[in-house]
């Protein structure tokens, strides 16, 4: 297995994952503008995306979003975009991707919002500070 940063080049594997994701979780497929946008943010470093390969697939991948925090007066990142295929689960790649996440991206703290159903998964992976609760402006 091969960590490393998803680069602009690599934007079509991404996609693929991307839109098994959204299946998986119920939501849409995302539309070929969604495609152009996420390209723009990548070459814009405004997400960084990691990935898992497995000599020339793309097998899992997660984001992170970095931003800064008065906390410690330091970079902090959001976890996202977590989707590893099904049939690599349980192997301990989810965890490993993350940690990989966390070293590369530089950031002195990560979160995570996740769905209830999901807090026992993400807890597993590493993020096991409980920080209250995450509200979405309307």
């Amino acid at each position: 297995m091969n960590y490393q940063i998803i680069c602009r080049s690599q934007i079509d594997a991404l996609w693929e994952l991307q839109k098994l994701y959204k299946a998986e979780i119920g939501e849409n497929e995302p539309d070929v503008e969604g495609k152009a946008r996420l390209a723009k943010a990548i070459d814009g470093n405004r997400i960084i995306f990691y990935g898992v390969w497995e000599e020339n697939s793309l097998i899992g991948c997660c984001s992170v979003t970095v931003g800064f925090s008065t906390y410690d007066y330091m970079p902090s990142g959001v976890f996202e975009d977590f989707y590893i295929r099904p049939e690599y689960r349980h192997q301990g790649i989810a965890r490993r991707l993350a940690q990989f996440a966390y070293r590369e991206s530089g950031v002195s703290s990560l979160t995570v919002g996740c769905a209830d159903c999901d807090v026992k998964m993400y807890q597993s992976l590493g993020f096991s500070v409980p920080l209250g609760n995450l509200l979405a402006f309307e």
